[in-house]
């Protein structure tokens, strides 16, 4: 029988293991199910301009891998047994179960609590197109307040400030703006930020959220219309209610290789693992941790059922991009372990680097095996128990 190897969730993290996974193992030995919720490809480091009115291509996941070999289940995925290594999900056709020999869970993450009822967000798709029609709806003038200081609150109030000039556009910051970037860099972003008319509030921490202000941990009230959360993000909690060992934040602990430290045959990438790269570096929730993390488990996952040496893991960061709206941007480079060094590009430069990056990302989801080398490999008859039957 093939090994049947199950990958949760089709974002940047699990729909790269996927695609990474056909180029590497035989299809006469391994069948690999993808399982998304949603239909198509989100780009979510997009939605800032999904927000803001911009529409995006549409991506179905059956177009992306049709001839791939990967096998395409639209479905949520509603719990993990990962002792008798099955998944249930909810389909088109009700409740099912799927059994694993291996499974990559990539569920990513959420934005963070906090916002309450009355905040938006830009962590998905429904969210982002919630938020831009609340924003169509506003006159000129209304006060609009994004809420968290890092990269996702950054793109995002430069993005509003850019589309929609005619309204009041601020950001709270519990630190300074943009304070872990170099020199440059933060002499850029503030130079943006004063351009495009936003207001800066920084060690700003804000308490709640109202339908027309929020509270801050110093009780000043806020006006705002409309307030976007962006303060931090929160991992499904489907790992947490396993018997996966998990952080305390709910990520599944993994090892050097993106493998659970407490059940061999799951492996965790993105957002979803607490894992580390080069040097022991912690990797933040992002992309640009996404993909590596795919690629390295991929690669692990491979090399282990091919009797192959495991690779060593080499995850590390090149550069922090930040787009400040359309026609300018920041690029920080960074150290492999994330800290910034002096050099930045800025401007329209860095709107055309930040631009190419999301192209590529995109295109290589369009394309998902074009660019792999073709090494499908047998798998070893000795490197696993037998497959489960299906």
């Amino acid at each position: 029988m093939q090994r049947h190897i199950v990958v949760l969730g089709a974002g940047y993290a699990g729909a790269n293991a996927a695609a990474r996974l056909a180029k590497r193992l035989h299809p006469a030995d391994t069948r690999i199910t993808l399982v998304n919720a949603d239909a198509e490809f989100v780009e979510r480091v997009r939605m800032h301009q999904l927000a803001t009115g911009q529409d995006l291509k549409p991506r179905a996941l059956t177009d992306v891998f049709a001839g791939t070999g990967v096998r395409v289940r639209i479905g949520r995925v509603a719990a993990v047994d990962a002792d008798a290594r099955t998944v249930k999900i909810i389909d088109a056709g009700g409740p099912a179960e799927i059994a694993y020999d291996t499974l990559i869970y990539a569920l990513g993450s959420a934005a963070a609590d906090g916002g309450g009822e009355h905040a938006y967000d830009l962590a998905g798709k429904r969210s982002a197109q919630r938020l831009r029609d609340r924003l169509a709806e506003l006159a000129a003038g209304d006060p609009v307040l994004v809420v968290g200081g890092g990269l996702t609150g950054i793109e995002a109030v430069t993005e509003i400030a850019e589309t929609r000039p005619d309204l009041h556009v601020s950001l709270a910051a519990r630190g300074g703006l943009g304070d872990w970037l170099g020199e440059k860099a933060q002499h850029h972003l503030r130079t943006a930020f004063d351009r495009l008319g936003i207001t800066v509030l920084e060690h700003t921490a804000v308490e709640a959220v109202e339908p027309d202000h929020v509270t801050t941990a110093g009780g000043r009230s806020i006006p705002a219309l409309v307030t976007v959360w962006t303060a931090g993000f929160a991992v499904h909690p489907l790992a947490a209610a396993t018997t996966l060992d998990v952080s305390a934040t709910g990520q599944i602990v993994v090892d050097d290789t993106m493998r659970s430290v407490s059940h061999p045959d799951v492996y965790a990438v993105g957002d979803a693992a607490q894992a580390h790269g080069v040097n022991g570096t912690p990797l933040r929730m992002s992309c640009a941790s996404g993909v590596p993390s795919a690629y390295h488990a991929a690669d692990a996952i491979a090399a282990r059922l091919t009797g192959r040496p495991v690779p060593p893991n080499r995850i590390g960061y090149t550069a922090q991009c930040i787009s400040l709206g359309r026609r300018d941007g920041i690029v920080q480079w960074v150290t492999p372990d994330d800290k910034p060094k002096p050099s930045a590009v800025t401007g329209r430069s860095a709107a055309r680097v930040k631009e190419l990056i999301c192209r590529a990302a995109a295109w290589s989801m369009s394309h998902p095996t074009s660019m792999l080398p073709s090494r499908r490999r047998r798998i070893h008859p000795a490197t696993a128990p037998a497959p489960v039957a299906v």
